[in-house]
């Protein structure tokens, strides 16, 4: 990341005493993202939010932060990623204003 800047974002939410309490992270990428139509696209990469701060609206910000950012590299969607099982990432995907696009079981073999 330190090295590409331009090609990856991180921001960080602070809490009381300068306490961290959220973390997103950013790439923008010219591949193909599954479920877009564009490219690039910025893609969240990984959020973490500390248990103290959760639903207090601080994902919503960095998310927008998140989004501003695409936007002035040119980007017009932002895309993210979970697992199938990971339910609560869905909820919150849904809540941030995400749409799900189509859910996919990766295979591999070892060569």
């Amino acid at each position: 990341m330190l090295a590409q800047p331009q090609r990856y974002g991180c921001w960080l939410a602070h809490g009381p005493k300068g306490a961290v309490a959220e973390l997103a992270e950013a790439a923008l990428r010219r591949d193909y993202v599954n479920g877009t139509d564009s490219s690039p696209v910025v893609f969240l990469e990984g959020r973490y939010v500390a248990p103290a701060y959760r639903r207090l609206g601080i994902a919503q910000r960095l998310i927008e932060q998140v989004a501003t950012w695409g936007h002035q590299q040119g980007c017009v969607e932002l895309a993210s990623d979970t697992s199938l099982d990971n339910l609560p990432s869905q909820t919150l995907h849904n809540a941030l204003g995400l749409e799900e696009t189509e859910r996919v079981v990766y295979f591999k073999k070892r060569l």
